[in-house]
């Protein structure tokens, strides 16, 4: 078994539901207190053993390379004494892992961006990380897939158990129980409508694909929405290729692409942060006084 050493973190998306903050930004720049909400991405990656990661782009999205790259202007300031830590931090983001980029041409989907990633991940085992999705923990989620896949062999979603109210705005699993939070899947449907749901567990923002995924995505016919679902391809593979792991991941999952949630991700993260939290801390319980 090879071991996992490769991301793709798909993040071409526009951002219609966070507008207007998107109109010139992409929402993987979105900042959450001091790190733009792709970082974390790339850090959760990081600290789960990854060394190679291709982040997906479309158009006018250049800003997120420039964010990984290195900025010479900016380290020469930033060589002045006292500014050490700061100088540090950001020499440290074009040195977190290798980096590679690949522009989408066109949005037709997850699955879509996904197959553009073979020639980047060849014959090996990889993570997805959905560019939507923060996930806060000190148990990377990336990294309880690769254990999951280690033991059974076979490709793993990060799954939570959501409202069935909200199940029809994610996606459904057929799930069977194996142990503690893991469970077999042989089926899953993106986008259920009432009647259709396997259950309520729905992946949220993480999977581990095996190359396999490229053969069935080719002939994923658009579904959801009239894109190419990722969902779809995996489902195929589930029921035809021997199953898949769900695991019920540890962390708290922030949706970036909803307004509520990036403003609990700003106060939430904020309350940890090792430089603002205290304060930050005392103006909110000052603050709650005037409500």
């Amino acid at each position: 078994m090879k071991n996992v050493t490769k991301a793709v973190i798909p993040a071409a998306g526009l951002g219609t539901r966070v507008l207007p903050a998107t109109k010139a930004m992409p929402k993987g720049m979105l900042p959450i207190v001091d790190k733009p909400a792709i970082q974390y991405l790339v850090e959760e990656a990081v600290r789960s053993g990854i060394t190679d990661i291709l982040i997906i782009l479309g158009r006018n999205q250049s800003i997120i390379e420039d964010h990984f790259d290195r900025a010479p202007e900016l380290e020469e300031k930033l060589t002045a004494p006292g500014k050490e830590k700061m100088l540090e931090e950001c020499l440290g983001i074009s040195n977190m892992a290798n980096i590679y980029f690949v522009r989408q041409k066109q949005t037709l989907g997850l699955g879509h961006a996904v197959s553009m990633a073979k020639a980047f991940t060849g014959e090996d085992p990889f993570v997805v990380i959905y560019g939507d999705d923060v996930i806060w923990g000190e148990d990377p989620v990336c990294a309880q897939l690769i254990r999951a896949y280690e033991e059974f062999g076979r490709p793993a979603a990060g799954v939570s158990a959501v409202p069935w109210a909200d199940v029809s705005r994610y996606c459904s699993l057929k799930t069977t129980p194996i142990h503690d939070n893991y469970f077999f899947v042989d089926d899953m449907i993106e986008k259920p409508k009432k009647g259709q749901e396997f259950s309520n567990y729905s992946i949220l923002g993480r999977v581990l694909l095996t190359p396999e995924i490229y053969d069935i995505l080719a002939h994923t016919k658009p579904g959801a929405g009239g894109e190419i679902q990722l969902t779809d391809a995996m489902a195929e593979y589930a029921r035809n290729y021997g199953g898949m792991t769900a695991v019920e991941f540890t962390g708290k999952h922030y949706d970036m692409g909803n307004k509520l949630k990036v403003a609990e991700a700003q106060v939430e993260l904020a309350l940890q942060h090792p430089e603002i939290g205290e304060a930050f801390r005392a103006y909110l319980k000052e603050f709650c006084k005037t409500l």
